[in-house]
C-alpha cells in the first residue's frame, strides 16, 4: 500500500472586508497582477478581481491562500478558458 495521498483540493472562499482587504483560498495560480487587475485561477474558475492601488500582500499556493489590500471595484468568474490569454479586457468580455 502507498503511503503518499494526494492532498485535498482547498475548498474556495472569498471574504472581502470594507472593500479594503480580501482573503482568499482554494487560490491554484496567480495568472497576472497589476495594482489595477488580479486575475486568479481558483478551484472554482478564474476569478478577475478590478481595483484601484492593489496589493498581493500574502501568497502562499502550497496552501492556496492569497491575501490582497487595495480598493476593491469589482470581481467576477468565469469557467471560459478563452479567457485563458487574460488581460486588461477580461472585464469587458465578461460584461459584453
Amino acid at each position: 500500500m502507498d503511503s503518499y495521498t494526494k492532498p485535498a483540493a482547498a475548498a474556495h472562499r472569498l471574504v472581502i472586508q470594507n472593500r479594503e482587504t480580501m482573503d482568499v483560498t482554494g487560490v491554484l495560480h496567480v495568472d497576472s497582477f497589476d495594482d489595477e487587475e488580479v486575475i486568479l485561477e481558483t478551484e472554482q474558475g478564474l476569478l478577475a478581481v478590478r481595483g484601484e492601488d492593489l496589493h498581493i500582500k500574502h501568497l502562499d499556493l502550497e496552501k492556496g491562500e492569497l491575501a490582497l489590500a487595495g480598493l476593491i471595484l469589482e470581481l467576477a468568474y468565469s469557467d471560459d478558458k478563452r479567457f485563458r490569454d487574460r488581460g486588461k479586457g477580461l472585464f469587458e468580455r465578461l460584461f459584453k
